[in-house]
């Protein structure tokens, strides 16, 4: 098999020995069966927690898309983040973008500093501003996250790596929205990728899980992996397996939302209610030329919309809609609309009449008429 599609299409390549089953089994042993020498044991699995089989068909599939050298699985996206930045030795020197997932913003802003490191931070969609702090001091380590969430800043990621070499630090990309059928990050210099496998990867709102992927196999790639097995954060085998189906659609439901957002952009960008639609995909998009490049042609499925009338208007908006959602997280199958303020413990940037949108993949039509008659009630 060459082609990204049917790797993901037969997830499980090789069909399961003993009943011929097509679908891989699930492994919910929490220890494994050893077999003893005059020496002592002989190398096999000892225990679930680093080292679950379940985990190998994925830890697979997201290697070969991101072009990488290994993949680890967590219990969550924060979990893969954090196995990331605690690997780091103390006193490690952190530039993170302005604008990045809420979660991951209130580890940097409530904890990083508890923990002895230094943050610092620069515009998302300035590569400018990214070398001048980055070059401002000692830095271990730049964070991107693009597009940003959910400001949907793009950051230029063959420029991030080029500044992250020039100033001797590793460069870890976000890659949770665009996934690794639009963008590699790695191709791109990036050292490793983090992901929320919560989102698109799984694609159906039922699983939390997330994932890093190495470049190389380096001494860090050898700490992080431990951290799972030391810190516990591992996902359970069932979890394992409900990422794995959804990662065989995951280039059939990504085509699908990708053109439903555009399509969602487009019908909203010219509405009187509307202050501004947030959306790579947009050529009045600042980072448009960037992404067009970068995330090959598509521009994932989220985006953000800008409502005339302030928080109030916005609020209003969300409760006529119909066939959307009024729920947190992005990526699945059903359309996801949110006030991004009122969930937000840290309302740094995200303007009070943002509504951030998850796009899925229904007929595109009812999902314009059903926005654009809830903004046409204001």
């Amino acid at each position: 098999m060459s082609h990204i599609h049917t790797h993901l299409a037969q997830a499980t390549p090789a069909i399961e020995p003993t009943t011929r089953s097509i679908v891989p089994p699930i492994y919910p042993s929490a220890t494994f069966a050893r077999q003893t020498t005059d020496t002592g044991y002989e190398a096999g699995r000892v225990y679930a927690r680093p080292e679950n089989p379940t985990y190998l068909d994925v830890e697979r599939l997201l290697t070969m898309m991101e072009g990488g050298f290994e993949s680890a699985l967590y219990a969550s996206g924060m979990a893969a983040c954090s196995a990331v930045l605690l690997a780091q030795k103390a006193g490690a020197q952190f530039v993170v973008p302005k604008t990045l997932y809420v979660g991951l913003s209130n580890w940097f802003l409530e904890w990083a500093t508890q923990w002895g490191y230094g943050v610092r931070v620069y515009d998302n969609g300035d590569p400018d501003d990214l070398a001048r702090v980055a070059g401002a001091g000692r830095t271990d380590v730049i964070w991107v996250e693009t597009p940003s969430n959910p400001m949907m800043d793009i950051t230029d990621i063959a420029a991030a790596a080029a500044i992250a070499r020039g100033c001797g630090a590793i460069l870890v990309v976000d890659n949770t929205v665009p996934t690794p059928l639009l963008t590699q990050p790695l191709r791109l210099g990036a050292d490793f990728v983090v992901h929320s496998c919560s989102k698109a990867l799984n694609g159906h709102h039922d699983v939390i899980a997330g994932a890093v992927i190495a470049k190389e196999d380096t001494a860090l790639w050898q700490t992080i992996k431990k951290l799972r097995g030391t810190l516990g954060g591992i996902l359970g085998s069932f979890e394992a397996w409900l990422l794995l189906r959804g990662l065989k659609t995951l280039h059939l439901r990504i085509a699908a939302s990708c053109d439903n957002t555009l399509a969602l952009a487009l019908a909203l960008q010219g509405h009187p209610a509307v202050e501004g639609v947030l959306y790579p995909g947009l050529p009045s998009h600042p980072g448009h030329d960037t992404a067009r490049v970068q995330m090959h042609g598509r521009y994932g499925a989220l985006m953000s919309v800008l409502v005339r009338g302030g928080a109030p208007a916005a609020l209003a908006v969300i409760r006529a809609l119909r066939i959307f959602k009024v729920a947190t997280s992005l990526g699945g199958t059903e359309s996801l609309i949110e006030h991004r303020a009122t969930v937000e413990d840290y309302k740094l940037t995200t303007p009070p009449n943002l509504l951030r949108v998850s796009v899925g993949i229904e007929d595109p039509s009812d999902l314009i008429t059903d926005v654009t008659a809830a903004l046409d009630t204001l």
